[in-house]
């Protein structure tokens, strides 16, 4: 399951985050919200660029603003988003994301609501992919020194829960380390620091033995690492 930034995401570990994280730990009623492709992406935006009207976030997504303003009500009855009172005006509501973060870990409530949360796990994938995609097209016009940073990697392994479970809180330490980029970021960054995406996946394949053969004749295009110098 995921945890997210600017999209909304879910750790692989019961561990829930203090309150002092700013982190919207979802409930019934906050998974069902998010159990829609356009609302899981009206949350992103906000995190990811900071306060906005319904017009333009409507006009990033490609949906007319009566779609984005019900969507973000409804993000709003779930308590994921709230008025900015400060920018708006009698013409047009402003709006704000409620936290910095989501954390969905609570697998008794997945289990009550399978389909909410397949909705919003399968909605946070397609955006990671989008993201992926988009990072792509652009790879080629890139500063060279930051194409050279680019890479898509994956390695398979054999492990216990328990140690799957120590690789979530490994990886999540390291990125923890690095400075955080949102709206509300109040540690400044050094000269030549830009937006860099993390996204991480972890796949268990329970009942796959090792020797088993591979049930798809074409090879895995991803079976090896792949940066971007290391293309012509």
């Amino acid at each position: 399951m995921p945890e997210s930034d600017a999209t909304p995401a879910t750790p692989a570990t019961p561990q829930r985050p203090s309150a002092h994280q700013d982190t919207a730990v979802l409930d019934a009623k906050g998974l069902r919200a998010l159990a829609h492709p356009v609302r899981v992406q009206l949350l992103g935006l906000l995190r990811k660029h900071g306060p906005s009207t319904a017009t333009r976030l409507a006009e990033r997504l490609g949906v007319n603003s009566g779609t984005a303003s019900y969507h973000l009500r409804r993000l709003g009855d779930a308590g994921l988003v709230e008025e900015d009172t400060e920018r708006g005006n009698a013409r047009e509501r402003w709006w704000r994301s409620a936290h910095s973060r989501t954390w969905f870990n609570d697998h008794d409530l997945a289990e009550r609501e399978p389909e909410a949360t397949l909705a919003y796990l399968q909605s946070v994938a397609a955006l990671y992919t989008a993201r992926t995609e988009r990072a792509l097209g652009e790879l080629q016009t890139m500063p060279r020194v930051w194409r050279d940073t680019f890479d898509m990697s994956d390695w398979v392994l054999r492990l216990t829960p328990a140690e799957a479970a120590g690789l979530y809180e490994e990886l999540r330490g390291v990125v923890s380390r690095y400075r955080q980029d949102t709206p509300e970021a109040a540690t400044p960054a050094p000269e030549g620091a830009e937006r860099f995406s993390v996204i991480t996946h972890l796949l268990p394949e329970p009942g796959t033995s090792a020797a088993d053969p591979d049930p798809d004749p074409n090879p895995d295009p991803a079976s090896a690492s792949a940066s971007a110098s290391e293309k012509p």
